[in-house]
């Protein structure tokens, strides 16, 4: 391809059949990186490949917020996955869940817990008396990271660089949600929402004040008590319920 101040032409190109596509990926990145010093054009706007993170705080809506996710190069989660994962609710709802990451269907169907864990939950807001559509849901990370194993996509924690390069979208949805009550599922959203690490047995169940105002509620991720055997299992799953009970009654305070 070539412009010549005045047609943009294309020829048939010198990449073979054979060329990994992330050399040709990284040799246009190159090229439209390079601005003015490019030699194949001079008159054309740079492309942007990334989403600037910085300004997400700037969007006016969740509507808009969702459309820009789709570009963050932020960490190197985007290459593996399949999508990002954007949360999933409206504006004003009073109740906020922040999760850890999307996991395998999640990340196939480009929705926030909509898999085994996301299905407990469900499960769980209906005991308690939460309505899921009356909620906003997210996750503090929006990539799925995992460990390839055969056909299969094993989960895998993700750390703290992330955590940290997502930061910008979870707290532009805080901003455009605006909850009065905001639940943390397990530790990395903790971590996510706080600042810090958090030791879930020992933050459990207690309120704590955020910095916008709205009360936090730290509790276990529902993938936890998927993992946990019967008989923990049962009573396990009745204190989660029991947190989501006590979140739904903050909201009415």
């Amino acid at each position: 391809m070539v412009w010549d101040g005045h047609v943009l032409r294309f020829g048939p190109g010198d990449a073979s059949d054979e060329m990994d596509p992330q050399v040709l990926w990284d040799r246009a990145d190159a090229l439209c990186k390079a601005g003015p010093d490019n030699e194949y054009w001079t008159e054309l706007p740079v492309l942007d490949l990334n989403c600037d993170v910085t300004s997400v705080l700037e969007a006016p809506s969740l509507a808009d917020l969702r459309s820009r996710a789709p570009d963050c190069r932020e960490c190197a989660l985007w290459k593996p996955a399949n999508r990002t994962v954007f949360g999933e609710g409206k504006a004003g709802a009073r109740l906020m869940f922040v999760g850890e990451q999307p996991g395998d269907q999640e990340d196939l169907a480009g929705r926030p817990f909509v898999g085994p864990a996301g299905q407990l939950l469900g499960h769980c807001l209906d005991a308690a008396g939460i309505a899921r559509e009356d909620a906003y849901v997210t996750n503090a990370v929006k990539h799925f990271r995992f460990v390839p194993r055969g056909p299969r996509r094993i989960h895998e924690k993700p750390g703290a660089e992330h955590i940290d390069a997502c930061a910008p979208w979870l707290a532009a949805e805080r901003h455009l949600v605006q909850p009065k009550v905001l639940v943390m599922l397990g530790a990395s959203a903790a971590q996510a929402v706080l600042g810090r690490p958090v030791t879930i047995s020992r933050e459990r169940s207690q309120p704590i004040m955020l910095d916008d105002g709205s009360r936090g509620l730290v509790t276990t991720h529902p993938s936890y008590l998927l993992r946990v055997p019967e008989p923990a299992k049962a009573r396990e799953t009745e204190r989660f319920i029991e947190d989501l009970k006590l979140a739904a009654s903050w909201i009415a305070e």
